[in-house]
């Protein structure tokens, strides 16, 4: 854009939409190079927010705590949010069990050499063993840090196997670029699927609020039942259920050494806990759930060896209103009876989980598909003391999106989400006892 063309573009504008600073040199090539830049609803690192009128459903989740959309936050455009759920997607499809690429994963030589243009991810290079990380950059309850010093961190204090630090492979190395997905999918292995998700919906809060209150102004009644619905949602008990059953998970793996034993101890402790999850079925994705983890039959991971095997969480967030056959409101605002819990056991149904981001309720938005955040064994009792792990996207450090930044995030600030997603859930998977996903003690960043 040129100076003349802002200047344009500047005099259509009332003046609370004036931009906060003066057209400088280094603005125009921004404004230029982000082709994007003026589809989005609003951009909050160029534009005074102040000044901005927010849209019904970011002012609902203002209000609500969130932390407008994840396009907003980061800055990005809606070419950046459809490369994201593209990669997203396509990492979910890599990872899955059984799963393979079409070719051999590129080489890291191979991919940093490539020509770098929007949508291009570069696999980072190797760093050394005795490499030991930085610190983070922190700020409130986050903190931040490039790829390769995180790549440097895990190989300090969370690649090790039997007691010894390994190097990240280049495969490791490969699978990491994605992204938020790339985070959890270094450090579970073979990728989750999602079958063991926990949350927990207060229903009477939910009644009560679609009784006792109304839409606010503006707010259609599709989107205000989408926002109690999101609202009666408490993701620190959700959180905490899933913990709570990985830990009788982990009682019942300790001296099982088939899956039979497995399988009988852990009905008994739930049975002696009077735990709804007794009466699943056997062959429900609750009991299955270890038989359907490769590194259980993996002879380098469990060996069909239950003792050899732990239960980990991880989390995502996502946006409930996936169903293409409901009307388009349930897409754009969430449908309130998605993705809900089961009261007696808060498992979650995520088979209809398709992946699918959350419509625009106008022209220029663009919303991400799905976060994630790896947990893992942490021991921190207090919920809002552990760390999350996770990433603002895939690694593009020549090309329009950048390069890659991983977050540790505590609690609080990761399950406050972004308008983008409306559903969090706790997931188990199971990894190789042996494996360190997290110290003792925790720290955010790095002392």
């Amino acid at each position: 854009m040129t100076g003349s063309q802002l200047a344009a573009f500047s005099s259509t504008l009332p003046l609370s939409r004036m931009p906060c600073i003066p057209p400088s040199k280094e603005f125009l090539i921004f404004m230029y190079k982000r082709s994007g830049f003026l589809a989005l609803t609003t951009v909050g690192v160029v534009l005074c927010t102040a000044g901005l009128t927010p849209s019904v459903s970011q002012a609902a989740g203002s209000a609500d705590g969130e932390k407008g959309s994840y396009a907003e936050k980061h800055g990005l455009t809606v070419d950046d949010i459809g490369h994201i759920n593209a990669l997203n997607e396509k990492a979910l499809n890599l990872g899955q069990p059984g799963k393979s690429s079409e070719g051999p994963l590129p080489s890291a030589a191979e991919s940093l050499s490539s020509s770098a243009s929007a949508g291009d991810r570069v696999t980072p290079p190797a760093e050394p063993l005795d490499s030991m990380p930085d610190a983070y950059r922190a700020h409130g309850d986050r903190a931040t840090t490039g790829i390769s010093n995180y790549i440097r961190k895990w190989q300090q204090a969370y690649s090790h196997r039997d007691g010894k630090p390994r190097q990240m492979t280049e495969e490791q190395r490969e699978q990491l670029s994605y992204g938020c997905v790339g985070v959890t999918w270094v450090n579970s292995g073979p990728y989750p699927t999602n079958k063991l998700a926990f949350a927990s919906f207060d229903e009477d809060k939910y009644k009560n609020a679609l009784e006792t209150t109304g839409p606010r102004p503006g707010e259609t009644r599709a989107e205000f039942e989408g926002r109690i619905a999101k609202q009666s949602f408490d993701e620190t008990k959700g959180f905490n259920r899933a913990r709570d059953v990985a830990s009788v998970m982990n009682k019942a793996l300790e001296n099982t050494h088939d899956e039979g034993a497995y399988l009988s101890y852990l009905k008994a402790e739930l049975t002696k806990n009077n735990d709804a999850l007794s009466k699943e079925d056997i062959r429900s994705n609750f009991y299955t759930a270890l038989r359907n983890t490769p590194a259980f039959k993996d002879r380098n991971g469990g060996n069909y060896d239950p003792s050899k095997m732990k239960a980990v969480i991880y989390s995502k967030h996502f946006w409930s209103g996936q169903d293409p056959t409901n009307p388009s409101d349930k897409r754009k605002y969430g449908d309130p009876d998605a993705f809900r819990p089961d009261q007696n056991t808060g498992l979650v149904d995520m088979s209809k989980d398709r992946n699918t981001s959350r419509s625009p309720a106008k022209p220029g938005e663009s919303y991400v598909n799905f976060d994630y955040g790896w947990f893992g064994d942490q021991k921190e009792a207090n919920p809002d003391n552990t760390i999350w792990t996770h990433a603002n996207h895939y690694h593009s450090p020549g090309g329009a999106m950048g390069p890659m930044q991983v977050y540790e995030s505590k609690f609080r600030s990761w399950s406050s989400g972004y308008t983008d997603f409306d559903r969090g859930t706790y997931i188990i998977t199971f990894i190789p006892k042996n494996w360190n996903t997290a110290p003792a003690k925790v720290k955010q960043g790095w002392p």
